[in-house]
């Protein structure tokens, strides 16, 4: 019984993440825009990323609380994103692309540690 149980959380805890990180990912996926370069650089990171994390899910690499603190650090990545955004018209300064661009590079690390097992 105590098996099937947890079994049971195990499914359900699985689908939530990934209809979380199916939610998420559809919320960030963005297109290009025109003369923002910099914004254009870190959306498409972004996406990159949210798609290595569905991978991940998808084919077991990952488990479901691992994609759910990946999922919570590109959100706080993208928030940071627009805030800076909303301060420059629209724009990143470089330094904003380049902190933005540190964290990222963070989270892709722990990505892919996770994904690889190392």
């Amino acid at each position: 019984m105590k098996n099937v149980l947890t079994s049971r959380r195990s499914l359900l805890a699985f689908g939530l993440v990934a209809a979380f990180a199916s939610a998420g990912a559809m919320a960030q996926t963005t297109t290009d825009v025109p003369g923002h370069p910099r914004v254009n650089e870190v959306n498409q990171r972004l996406d990159n990323q949210q798609n290595r994390i569905q991978n991940g899910v998808a084919d077991g690499q990952m488990n479901a609380k691992q994609a759910a603190h990946d999922e919570k650090q590109d959100a706080n990545i993208a928030q940071r994103e627009s805030r800076d955004e909303a301060e420059h018209g629209g724009h990143l300064t470089k330094q904003e692309q380049k902190n933005l661009n540190k964290s990222l590079n963070k989270d892709s690390t722990r990505i892919h540690k996770q994904r690889t097992g190392g």
